[in-house]
């Protein structure tokens, strides 16, 4: 199974509730007739991130299918174009960008009803390989991540390997939390568990700043 996520900002002069209602309605019908989706989740960035800051961006959209292949005639299907053509109405075109990703569940777990989606979007330390960076990241970042208690659930999404071969992807992976609530979040940023997991990150991840953006999400299929 793999996953297609793509994020995104607005049309410009769409007001964030227009966005956001255009989108899980009109537009969750279109996707939803697209053969070889076997799942499809939209993720909004939360209202509340708009009073103090324009965020990164509006959203992702989550669509997994069986395979590469599966993803390929997905793309190439008639309905696809009916997709794309849609995007139009409610995002902003040159602000998409999109990875092709393996999951890998860090700690499992059921998302809690109106949980906190936080999405990290991460990218390689310039010195690392992707080999060496997929590697720490899953199998020794991950464990030490997984130890915040109020970390309800936590997947890496790691960029295919094959898809390196054809151009830099714009991030090499993203990272993604649940919270019961912004209260639980903002407690496991007080805890010795998160302190040590923000110390790792120079380890595998490049300098500077990661994007992040707080959601709700929405399942769709």
């Amino acid at each position: 199974m793999i996953k297609s996520v793509v994020f995104f900002k607005r049309k410009a002069g769409m007001s964030v509730e227009d966005f956001q209602r255009y989108w899980r309605t009109r537009h969750a019908e279109v996707v939803s007739k697209l053969p070889g989706a076997t799942r499809y989740v939209q993720s909004h960035t939360r209202p509340s991130i708009y009073r103090t800051r324009e965020p990164v961006y509006d959203g992702i959209a989550e669509i997994w299918s069986d395979d590469m292949a599966a993803l390929r005639e997905m793309t190439k299907h008639p309905h696809y174009q009916a997709v794309r053509a849609d995007e139009a109405n409610f995002i902003d075109g040159a602000s998409m960008l999109g990875i092709v990703t393996r999951e890998h569940v860090i700690k499992d777990g059921p998302p809690p009803a109106g949980a906190v989606k936080s999405v990290e979007f991460v990218s390689h330390r310039p010195d690392l390989s992707i080999e060496a960076f997929q590697r720490y990241w899953r199998d020794v970042h991950g464990p030490i991540a997984a130890t915040i208690a109020p970390v309800k659930r936590y997947v890496q999404s790691h960029v295919l390997p094959e898809v390196y071969a054809r151009r830099a992807p714009p991030c090499d992976g993203i990272a993604v939390t649940w919270f019961e609530s912004t209260e639980a979040m903002r407690h496991s940023a007080t805890t010795p568990e998160y302190a040590r997991t923000r110390a790792d990150e120079p380890s595998f991840i490049a300098p500077g700043e990661i994007p992040v953006i707080l959601t709700t999400e929405h399942v769709i299929l």
